[in-house]
């Protein structure tokens, strides 16, 4: 039959599938089927709602939701607001605030591939946006040369202590 510990065991998961089963069949037998009053009162909550949706109450963090704007057109992604990047299709709330932090912190984009510096914006995304932007301020120049290490001024002091073998 087996061991004492396992008969145990045996005997308190059938208590315990014995209990929720009557539990379940005791619920079921006491729920009456809703009451015209308490479906009149459920209407009435979601018109409730409904209303405070249209009127632009407040969003899920307490703020309160702002309508996008929609321009008719391309929107220029060098000078728009973040309202007006969000309209655009694709394009949510997060994803219009890292673009206009990006544009604020390194300028202007000036073109399709300089958006691609966007974190979350890759090459299907600059795809699925070309119809709908454009660029009229030119990109901030890169510094494109770099010096080698060599050609750095050397520091003055005292040398590193892995530097001290001439």
């Amino acid at each position: 039959m087996g061991t004492p510990a396992e008969r145990k065991a045996l005997l308190f998961f059938s208590a315990v599938l014995v209990l929720g089963t009557a539990t379940k069949l005791y619920r079921a037998a006491g729920r009456a089927p809703a009451s015209p009053s308490s479906r009149t009162a459920l209407e009435a909550q979601l018109k409730a709602a409904d209303s405070a949706r249209k009127a632009g109450g407040k969003g899920r963090r307490g703020k309160t939701q702002k309508p996008p704007v929609y321009r008719p057109g391309p929107v220029d992604l060098d000078v728009a607001t973040e309202a007006e990047i969000e309209a655009l299709r694709h394009i949510g709330p997060a994803m219009a605030r890292r673009i206009v932090a990006d544009r604020d912190s390194f300028g202007p984009f000036g073109s399709r591939e300089e958006l691609l510096r966007v974190k979350g914006i890759g090459p299907s995304m600059v795809e699925k946006l070309d119809s709908n932007v454009t660029f009229s301020l030119l990109p901030r120049p890169k510094n494109t040369v770099i010096p080698r290490r060599s050609e750095l001024p050397k520091a003055r002091g005292k040398p590193h202590r892995r530097n001290t073998r001439s």
